[in-house]
């Protein structure tokens, strides 16, 4: 059996959010950098896979194989992170600044990444800009402006629906992370990270990741869509959204119920002092 119990999964995800925060700058922006590509990827790849079947549900399911890679591959992704580095630092393990500092060059690794990949999407998909946007490039502009000027129009209950549509989305892509945890094989670690984003992915949720790619690239291809639009209308509300369903939902209320010195510390005294006289009349 490769099974994880949840109590030895934190135990993990502490160690990991530790072993994250003390890599190397260098670090940070190269995995990043390659997770901001993988990711955007499998974007452009399950929208294909949706336009091509008429079936969003099949783009849903195939969008996973970009973050099981990233997974697999022991990638830096900031949405990820979110459910883990900030433990560290509830644990006493590292400083406030190092989790802004780690998390801001992962940050900026994947956005350079995505960028990358949707400057080589555009070249690709308009032949260096000599030919019209073609189907899939149609769909990232619709996409690009449905995430931005889409919540626009609706003004603050836009922004409150984006930044909720943020905490469900890294809720499940955290839950990914965790669930690939509960495994110590290759194919077990696919099956946890797979499911929960698919799940993110099927009901259109928001990534700030994988907006740091949909939307330059829709404004590449055309999309009425402004700096400001991007990040005060998305990637502003979003990624702060995606820090809440993270850390919260999925990292803090882990460890609450499952850290060890937590569970040690919630049984009374005296149930402890009985355990050895138990222990001895089971022997």
């Amino acid at each position: 059996m490769d099974y994880i119990k949840p109590a030895d999964v934190v135990e993990i995800m502490l160690k990991t959010g530790t072993a994250k925060a003390r890599l190397s700058t260098r670090d940070l922006l190269i995995r990043g950098f390659l997770s901001g590509a993988l990711l955007g990827i499998a974007t452009s790849l399950a929208l294909t896979s949706a336009i091509q079947t008429s079936m969003p549900l099949v783009g849903a399911l195939v969008f996973p194989v970009g973050f099981v890679l990233i997974i697999l591959l022991g990638l830096e992704l900031v949405t990820g992170s979110f459910g883990l580095v900030p433990l560290a630092r509830c644990n006493g393990s590292i400083s406030l600044a190092t989790v802004i500092s780690n998390l801001s060059w992962v940050f900026l690794g994947n956005l350079i990444g995505s960028l990358f990949y949707a400057v080589l999407l555009y070249c690709v998909l308009t032949t260096m800009g000599s030919v019209a946007p073609d189907v899939l490039a149609q769909k990232i502009i619709a996409i690009a402006e449905a995430k931005t000027i889409g919540y626009a129009k609706f003004g603050t209950a836009g922004v409150i629906t984006c930044f909720t549509k943020a905490i469900l989305c890294n809720w499940m892509v955290t839950l990914g992370v965790v669930a690939a945890m509960t495994s110590t094989s290759t194919l077990g670690k696919i099956a946890g990270a797979w499911l929960p984003v698919f799940m993110f992915f099927a009901q259109g949720f928001e990534h700030a990741v994988v907006n740091m790619f949909v939307i330059p690239a829709g404004m590449m291809f055309g999309a009425k869509v402004t700096m400001t639009d991007w990040w005060l209308w998305n990637m502003v509300p979003v990624t702060m959204g995606n820090l809440v369903g993270g850390f919260l939902f999925t990292g803090l209320f882990l460890y609450w119920t499952y850290s060890p010195t937590r569970r040690a510390a919630s049984v009374p005294v005296a149930a402890t002092s009985l355990m050895p006289a138990v222990e001895k009349a089971i022997s």
